[in-house]
């Protein structure tokens, strides 16, 4: 235990207890690697997309929780639904390193995987020997289209983040699931090799979803592959556990992110409030529009003549 006497520090004492100080906020508080102006660029596909499309995606409490600790991060969305890791590489230049980001995120391999025969293979084995079609070898291997981006972005001074595909359907033993995993075996090899920094989204995902152990229900998606407000969430703790956020910075984040979905909520049960009140309205317009006319048919009956 540091024993610091009151009242009693001459100029040597101050200068001890200074860089004390400074060694235990350094424990407290773990150095972010991104800084506050860096662009972060997104690439990915639709679970990305939806990462910055909705309120509460991932892509939006990454920067939020980044904000929360101080970082004022820009950020590049670069997802788009349908993509697989030939069509990434093919818009690389354009949507991320065109727009010299500091830093990128790739989340790529569900729908490598997910699209079957349109898939892209694992490797040139895989391209040869497996389900796809001659057409296929357009699209490249997986391992070759990835290990392009990586190094494609490395070469523009652009730091990599990698993030293992999540997973195809909830039900972690089905055959696309097995299908993916040597896709994402690749990934965590090839972070070592190149010394990226790497999300484990997968791996989180499956610790998840085994421990709600609720077969047969939803956990952390919608429809088994885009992500619920909780797969947001956990895909958004793993990016930024990634960047370097330590326990109390991600409890700082996750403060920010609790509090902006209780203002989005609020905001929503206003509009609803508003638009039930437009229909009840509407209908009670309707009802009084539909009274006036049977009245006015009634009186205009009553007003014509008797026949002779």
């Amino acid at each position: 235990m540091i024993n610091f006497s009151p009242f009693v520090f001459g100029t040597r004492r101050v200068a001890t207890f200074a860089l004390l100080t400074l060694g235990m906020m350094q424990v407290a508080n773990a150095e972010i690697a991104v800084k506050s102006g860096d662009k972060i660029a997104f690439l990915g596909d639709s679970i990305t997309a939806g990462g910055w499309g909705s309120p509460t995606g991932y892509v939006r409490l990454v920067i939020s929780g980044l904000d929360a600790n101080g970082v004022k991060a820009e950020p590049i969305p670069a997802g788009i639904g349908g993509h697989k890791s030939n069509d990434m590489l093919g818009r690389l230049d354009r949507d991320v390193l065109s727009k010299k980001p500091q830093w990128m995120t790739l989340s790529c391999g569900v729908n490598d995987v997910w699209h079957g025969k349109n898939g892209v293979a694992l490797d040139d084995a895989a391209l040869t020997g497996g389900i796809y079609g001659p057409e296929a070898a357009g699209r490249g291997t997986y391992q070759k289209n990835i290990l392009a981006i990586v190094e494609k972005a490395q070469a523009a001074g652009v730091q990599v983040v990698i993030l293992t595909a999540t997973v195809i359907q909830e039900k972690l033993d089905n055959a696309e699931n097995a299908k993916l995993a040597p896709y994402n075996d690749y990934l965590l090899a090839l972070a070592k090799e190149k010394k990226v920094r790497i999300a484990d989204l997968n791996g989180l995902f499956q610790e998840r979803i085994k421990a709600e152990n609720k077969p047969g229900q939803k956990v952390l998606t919608g429809d088994g592959v885009h992500m619920a407000p909780a797969g947001d969430r956990l895909m958004a703790v793993g990016v930024l556990q990634a960047f370097g956020l330590d326990a109390a910075q991600m409890k700082t984040a996750e403060a920010a992110w609790t509090k902006a979905a209780e203002a989005i909520a609020a905001a929503k049960k206003v509009q609803d409030e508003i638009k039930a009140t437009a229909a009840a309205a509407k209908a009670a317009a309707v009802k009084e529009a539909a009274e006036k006319a049977a009245a006015a048919k009634e009186a205009a009956a009553k007003a014509e003549p008797v026949s002779q």
